[in-house]
Formats: structure tokens, sequence, C-alpha cells
């Protein structure tokens, strides 16, 4: 099938991922009335789904989706299972995990067939479709990269999880970029409220988890242990002192986008257009956002927070900054204190412009790459 055909009918999605944000996009396209297949790497997540026959879906009143209980037509532990009749493949894991995913789909995908990771982090699409490449799929397959997840969400007990915030617009890309209306008008029937982003390095470089989640984390670092997480994250988390550190991290991230020809918007800008949240400052758009509200912080520091946004978040736009000359002195120093806190290498851990596929290409390669894709040599020519 191709992705025209896909409008003739509702979609069949495949989630891959059973945790806060794929448990709750698979309940949601549920109730929304579309066949939903579960993939998960293991059992664990998926036995409580099996176990209540679905997933309850809990909304606060301040979000304008539907709750309840979602049947779940397929959870599964095989990706040639849960890829079986669906059209789309959501992934909504990890970014530390689109490797691993990308993996075991390879041999499952066909033409036709859409990959969106819900989000990209940076350079997700670009990477994933590397591993395709290398794994020799031949299949014409788009992936593309949401700039965020749509839903801010939680499991709030077995197989139920919670909404807070959703949000209004959020960009999407394919990789080539020619193809993202093919990817916008697949998904149309389930969600309108993604909409045509420039391409995937933009939605990269527009990657504001990169900038909320490591930072409040490390400077919360204290409080996160000593009240294992008993305080409201964006809220309490980020003080007037918090915010500025975060806009000198959002200025040098805007700035790397800049240096490639990007207009990025900033994450006050993004506040605004994904959930309409305005103020003067930085603190003051977050203070203004209701979805933050009752969003609990992590009950401890090793979390995704910094052992998957600080390797695929920050790490791939320091390294892109040090390859385009842009100093990123903040976002380093957030990566220092995570490496030191967890003890780890995340350099070694994280994307680079060499994982990315862009290294030593210029400005213009690196556009022209965005905009075409990647793809494996050509065959060589007989005779």
């Amino acid at each position: 099938m191709t992705p025209t055909t896909i409008d003739e009918r509702k979609p069949v999605f495949c989630v891959a991922g059973a945790g806060n944000g794929g448990l709750t996009m698979a309940a949601h396209l549920s109730l929304m009335g579309f066949e939903v297949r579960l993939y998960n790497r293991g059992e664990e997540r998926l036995e409580p789904v099996r176990r209540r026959g679905g997933i309850e879906l809990l909304v606060r009143e301040n979000c304008n989706l539907q709750g309840g209980e979602a049947d779940i037509a397929v959870t599964t532990t095989r990706m040639e299972e849960a890829l079986d009749g669906a059209d789309v493949l959501m992934v909504v894991v990890p970014a530390n995990g689109h490797r691993a995913i990308a993996q075991a789909a390879a041999p499952c995908l066909r033409s036709g067939h859409i990959v969106i990771l819900h989000p990209g982090r940076t350079g997700g699409a670009l990477e994933f479709h590397n591993v395709l490449v290398q794994a020799g799929l031949s299949a014409d397959v788009i992936v593309a990269e949401a700039q965020t997840l749509i839903y801010a969400c939680r499991v709030s007990n077995l197989a139920q999880v919670q909404v807070f915030g959703f949000k209004n617009t959020v960009p999407l890309a394919a990789l080539p970029a020619h193809s993202t209306p093919d990817v916008i008008r697949a998904i149309r029937p389930a969600y309108r409220e993604f909409v045509p982003g420039d391409n995937v390095m933009k939605t990269s470089l527009d990657n504001i988890g990169a900038i909320f989640h490591p930072a409040v984390t490390v400077l919360n670092c204290s409080r996160i242990e000593s009240t294992r997480g008993d305080f409201d994250y964006y809220i309490d988390g980020i003080s007037r002192s918090t915010a500025l550190v975060l806009e000198a991290m959002d200025a040098e991230r805007v700035a790397v986008g800049a240096a490639l020809g990007f207009h990025c918007l900033s994450a006050r800008e993004w506040l605004y257009m994904a959930y309409g949240a305005a103020g003067r400052t930085l603190f003051d758009a977050i203070r203004a956002n209701q979805g933050y509200y009752g969003i609990r912080a992590p009950m401890q520091v090793d979390h995704r927070y910094i052992h998957e946004d600080v390797p695929m978040s920050l790490v791939p736009i320091a390294s892109l900054g040090d390859m385009l000359g842009v100093p990123c002195p903040a976002i380093r120093s957030i990566i220092t204190l995570a490496e030191l806190m967890h003890n780890r290498d995340y350099w070694a851990e994280g994307r680079t412009v060499e994982s990315m596929g862009v290294s030593g290409k210029s400005v213009r390669e690196i556009r022209q790459t965005v905009l075409e894709g990647l793809s494996a040599p050509p065959p060589a020519r007989k005779g």
C-alpha cells in the first residue's frame, strides 16, 4: 500500500512502547475508533494491559480529549505480529531505544509503511533511517519525527494513564522533507494537531525537551533526592534563577539552528504555540501553562530526563555547535554535571555529528541531506 491509499479508510496504528507516552497514545487512538496494535520489547508492561483487557485513559478537565476504557487489538513483543496489517508505526520510546526499534522493525517493514518518532529528540529520524539503510532495507518506507510528544501524561496505575495536557500544534517532518505532506495526510484522520515542519533538522533543533528536562533535573537534584520528587516539576522546580539558566541554554540551541540557516522557536515562543501559554519571560510563560500544574518531579535523578535527554538532545546540539563554530557553554555545563552525577560518558553514548551522518558536511550538504534523505549506495551498473 502507499500513503495515498490510507486516505480511503481508517489507518491501522502500531504503537511501539508501553511507557507513559505509548500507553496514552494507544488508548487515545483506540477511543477515537482506530485499530491499535501495541508492541513492547518486554512482557512486563504488556501483561497489565492484557489482564485489564485494555487501557484506562484518565483526562483532566482542561484537556479536550475523550477518556474511558480503551480496547487494544493486539499486544505483543513480536514486531512482525505488531506490524502485520498496520499502516503507521508510532515509535513512542525513549530516544536511547530508537536504534533497537529500528533494528527490530527493519525485517518487517514494507513499502508504504510510515514510521513516526514521538519525538525524535535531536537527530532521531536521521539515525533511525540510517539503521534501516545499514540493515539493507530496500522497501519504500518513510521515516518522520515529531518535534515533541503531543501529550503531557503519566502512568498512574497498572494499565491506567492520566493526561495533564494535550498540545494544540506539533510540527512533524519526514525524511526526505518532500514526503512530509504524505505523512500528515496519512495520520490526519486521527490527529489534526500535527502540522508540517520544515524538515527533520528543524524539528530536531526545536526539541524543547532538551531545555526543559536535563537542566531542571540537574539543578533540582538535591530536592529530588531528599523529597523523592514530592513537588511539581515545572512549577516548583523552575524558579526565576533556574529559568535564567534555561534561557541561556535555549539561546545556544537557537544559535546552532541559525548557523544552519533555520529559525528555531525559542522556548517561550514554543509554549505559546503548543499550549497558548504567554508571558514576558520564560518563567512567566511556564507559570501560565495550566498543563504543567500537577506534573510531579521524578522520584530519583536516575531518570530519562538525564540518561535520555542529555545524550540524545544536548550532546547532538553541542556536537553540531562544535562543527559549526557555535559555542554552547551553558549546554556543555549541564552535560558535564550530568556525567559527574551518573558517572557516565554521555558524549560517548550520545548522538553526534558522526552518528547523525553529517560529520564534515557543509551547511549546504546538511540541508541537502535532510531535504533528500539518506540512501544506500546505488547498485553497480551491469556491463
